[in-house]
This record gives C-alpha cells, sequence and structure tokens, in this order.
C-alpha cells in the first residue's frame, strides 16, 4: 500500500515545488553613506538572508568587513572622516540652524560615497543590478544609483517611518498624531505638541526645499550628467519600502500595501552563547546585571567628566552588577562592580534572564531589543529619533528617561531603582515583547518574500498608489471642494444682488 503511495506523494511534491514563486538569483546594490554602524547591523541578516538564497548583493558601506559569500563590499571610508565634525555640531541653536547642518552633513557624506574611487569603478563598468537598496536619511542624490543602473529602486529606514517617507509613498497620514521623528513626542499629543509639531514640519520642509534639495539636485548633475532621469523623477520611482518599525513596538498607523513593518529583523531569534568571562560575570551576579550602552554613534569615553563621575558614583552604589560598553581599556576609579568591554554581543546578553535593566541612548534597534527580550529601559537620548523612542517608552510604560548631559546623582539613582523595583515595567515589556513575537512570520522572512515579490514583478508597479500623480490640491480635494463651496455661494451672491435690483 505504502509503494502504491509513494508516486503519489512524489508527484504532489514536484507540483507543490514547481507552483512555488521562483526568484531567479538577482543582483543588489545597497547604499550604506552614513557613517553609523547601526544602519549596516540593521540590514546585515536581511543581506545574508538575500545572499544565501542565491542573490548577488554589493554592499557600499564606510566599513571593514568579514568576507560572506555572495556578498561584495565596497568600502567608501573616507565619510568617517567627517564623524566627529557630525557629532559635535548636533548642538545648533534652533531647528532651522539644525536642519541646516544636517543637510550639509548628508551633502558632504553623498559626495564623499559618490567620489570614491570604488564607486566611480563601479559606476564606470557597464555591471547591471536589478534592485538598488537606499538608505533614506536624505541622501537624495545617492537615490540616483537606481536610474543609472537602470534598477528597481527600494528604501530602506532603520528609525521607522516619518512624513517624508510617507509622501515619497503617496501615503497619507496626518500629523495630528504622527510626531517629527525627532521630537520627544508620542503619538498622543496634546494641542500646544500638535501645534509644535506641525510648525516644526514646515520649518523643516522650509529648509529641505530652499536649501537641501538644490544641493541635492547639483550633485546629481555632477555625478550623473546622463541620467535618464531628473532628480525629481528619480524620487517618485520608489518601488517599495522597509520600515524598521512595528505597530506593536509603536502605535497603528495607515500604510501603503508596498510599504511593510520588519522592526526586529535584526534580531537573532536564537541567541548565541556568551563569551565565558560575559557568561560567569552574569550568572553569578546573586542581584542581577544592569547593561549599559550609548549605541554606536555615541562614545562613552567622550562624555563630559561630571557625566562620567555621576555614572560611576551610581554605578558604584548598586548591588547589581554593570556591564558598560566603553571605548578605552581603562577607566580610573572603576567599581568592581562595573565590568568593561569595547564591544558587547547585545541581544545575546539583553537575552540572559539575569539581565534586569538595559540603560541605552535610546536609537530604534536598541529599544526593540529591549522589548523583545522583555527588559525595562532608561533611556539617555542623544540626538534624531531617540527622544521620540524614550518619550514612547514612558508612553508605553516599559521605561523612562533622563537628560544624558544634565544627570544628577540622586535622580539617576532613583530612576533606576523605580525601574528595577516596580513591577509595572518589566511587565510592560513582557507584554510588548508577547505582542511582537505573535506575528504569522518572522520579519527578516517578511522582508525577504516581498524583496523576492519585487524582483519578480520587475519593480510591482501595480502597487503604486494613485495618490503619487496627484499634486497637493488635488490629492487632499481642495480643488473639488472649491467648486461645491464656490458655486453655491456664487448662486447666492447671485439671487442677492437680483433681490436688490428687484427691491430698488
Amino acid at each position: 500500500f505504502i509503494m502504491k503511495l509513494l508516486p503519489l506523494l512524489l508527484l504532489t511534491l514536484v507540483g507543490v515545488f514547481h507552483n512555488a514563486p521562483q526568484t531567479h538569483g538577482a543582483k543588489l546594490l545597497l547604499t550604506l553613506g552614513f557613517p553609523g554602524r547601526s544602519q549596516y547591523i540593521f540590514m546585515e541578516s536581511y543581506i545574508k538572508a538575500l545572499a544565501a538564497r542565491g542573490h548577488e548583493i554589493t554592499v557600499i558601506s564606510p566599513f571593514d568587513n568579514k568576507p560572506v559569500p555572495n556578498i561584495r563590499f565596497i568600502r567608501a571610508s573616507k565619510v568617517l572622516e567627517i564623524y566627529d565634525e557630525m557629532l559635535s555640531g548636533l548642538n545648533q541653536p534652533t531647528l532651522w540652524h539644525q536642519q541646516k547642518f544636517f543637510s550639509y552633513m548628508v551633502t558632504k557624506i553623498s559626495e564623499f560615497v559618490l567620489s570614491d574611487k570604488g564607486v566611480q569603478k563601479l559606476m564606470n563598468s557597464g555591471e547591471k543590478f536589478d534592485v538598488v537598496l537606499a538608505e533614506m536619511v536624505q541622501t537624495e542624490s545617492l537615490f540616483g544609483l537606481a536610474q543609472h543602473f537602470n534598477a528597481s529602486l527600494i528604501g530602506f529606514s532603520s528609525y521607522g517611518n516619518d512624513y517624508r517617507i510617507d509622501n515619497l509613498m503617496g501615503n497619507i497620514s496626518p500629523l495630528s498624531y504622527n510626531p517629527l521623528i525627532t521630537s520627544p513626542r508620542s503619538n498622543s499629543m496634546t494641542f500646544l505638541e500638535r501645534l509644535q509639531n506641525k510648525w516644526e514640519v514646515w520649518v523643516e520642509t522650509a529648509v529641505h526645499h530652499l536649501i537641501h534639495l538644490p544641493a541635492m539636485k547639483e550633485q546629481y548633475a555632477q555625478y550623473f550628467p546622463n541620467a535618464k532621469k531628473t532628480l525629481d523623477e528619480v524620487l517618485d520611482s520608489f518601488d517599495f519600502m522597509l520600515l524598521g518599525q512595528h505597530f506593536s513596538l509603536s502605535y497603528a498607523r495607515p500604510y501603503l500595501p508596498n510599504m511593510i513593518e520588519v522592526g526586529g529583523f535584526h534580531i537573532n531569534h536564537k541567541p548565541k552563547p556568551l563569551p565565558e568571562d560575559i557568561k560567569q560575570f552574569i550568572e553569578t551576579a546573586r542581584d542581577g546585571v544592569i547593561y549599559f550602552s550609548l549605541g554606536s554613534n555615541v562614545k562613552c569615553k567622550d562624555l563630559p567628566q561630571e557625566t562620567r563621575d555621576t555614572l560611576l558614583k551610581v554605578f558604584g552604589g548598586l548591588k547589581q552588577r554593570v556591564l558598560w560598553k566603553f571605548e578605552d581599556d581603562k577607566m580610573p576609579n572603576k567599581p568592581d562592580n562595573v565590568m568593561l568591554g569595547k564591544w558587547f554581543p547585545q541581544p545575546d546578553i539583553l537575552a540572559h534572564k539575569n539581565v534586569k535593566l538595559f540603560i541605552s541612548h535610546g536609537g530604534l534597534l536598541s529599544s526593540i531589543e529591549s522589548v523583545y527580550f522583555g527588559k525595562p529601559i532608561l533611556g539617555l537620548p542623544v540626538f534624531y529619533d531617540q527622544f521620540m523612542n524614550v518619550k514612547r517608552a514612558e508612553h508605553m510604560g516599559f521605561g523612562l528617561g533622563l537628560d544624558l548631559m544634565n544627570l544628577k546623582q540622586a535622580e539617576l539613582e532613583k530612576t533606576i531603582n523605580t525601574l528595577l523595583t516596580t513591577p509595572s515595567y518589566g511587565n510592560a515589556a513582557a507584554l510588548i515583547s508577547e505582542r511582537y513575537r505573535d506575528q504569522p512570520e518572522s520579519s527578516l522572512d517578511r522582508a525577504v518574500w516581498w524583496t523576492e515579490y519585487v524582483i519578480r514583478h520587475k519593480g510591482a508597479p501595480h502597487m503604486r498608489s494613485t495618490s503619487r500623480d496627484l499634486n497637493f490640491f488635488q490629492l487632499h480635494g481642495w480643488d473639488t471642494l472649491a467648486v461645491l463651496l464656490g458655486v453655491p455661494l456664487l448662486v447666492l451672491i447671485v439671487l442677492a444682488k437680483l433681490s436688490c435690483c428687484l427691491l430698488r
């Protein structure tokens, strides 16, 4: 009986595999110009998964990377020269100056990438690509690589979504509950916060159109003199968008079908064994461990001495042990309960049950890792989306925030103690973790499947929203509203005039 069923079973399996979607090995180009390592960390698992499926990946980034099968790295290292300048210029007096400075920095980043010898060699090689993956950090001239290689254009954002991405994709998402990505606001805003949100978007938009885009267009014309499309046309050519967020970690909001949430796809769902010294430090800590890291952009060794002294006093007085990501080998007056390291396997540490609290800069990747592993977070934000992420942690109940540059010993001690002794913070983190993990497929599998979908369907133009072909007045119905209100008003005016004439 079994022998009779075997041929039928084999035929069924052949049919199933024959009808499954097939994507032949494609060539993808990934641009990572920003001098922050976290952007590569965000994309690393994703590109390795694509490479493991037979796709050829070329990565342009400022960093050295270990060889990976099917992945070629082009190192545009000159970008790292402006890293310190970028960090030192963060404290601008007004939002206008902040945006001008940011525009200046990303314009320099784009210049260094496009002028790089390896990148120029690639551009002149005649090589073909199926997809260009572009980082959404206002390096618009780099998006021109898609038209240069006649490739589909997929954007990715490690910080999630914002109004600029919405505008590019034709997504309608009101500012009334979508805070500016750089603001310390959550989705539930008061009237004054909504007013401030609107004003700040206007200021950013003014800088973008008056200063930033003209500089980008000039740079685009310089490096793509034979471009098939204008920069405006390139900006209108995004086929898909990968967003490093998930509604369970933030809040519910509308998306078009060619915008998908992949927040957390950088996390290895099976934690690796810890190095022996770190494992012993954590597991022999009777009262648990606190993990402290300010991420890949902010260096603890460069913090003001007063801030470092405050941290040392507080950490030294704790009964918990502290793992501190610190860039120097030695630290004067280091307490015995503190272990330093230039690098730590962060997700694997947070996965350990004896780690009780994460003190972080509030970057989105770190915030996601914190709740994924059910750990409360103490946020010390420094720049960009970190303020909003910490505010969101407070709003959702799994964390608290303090001002890193104005730390007070008593306040820091009290906040750490509150997070460690109040069960609601850990319970909130555990609840969000449970919601996030409850998905039909992993974020990584979802990202890979949709990327191959775009490749299979040659950019998937059927997913393009009609809203992208309408101007502002048409999109928001102002032209039709003018007719609907204007015609009755005109009739009333005519009737009033006629009535006046008849009465006279």
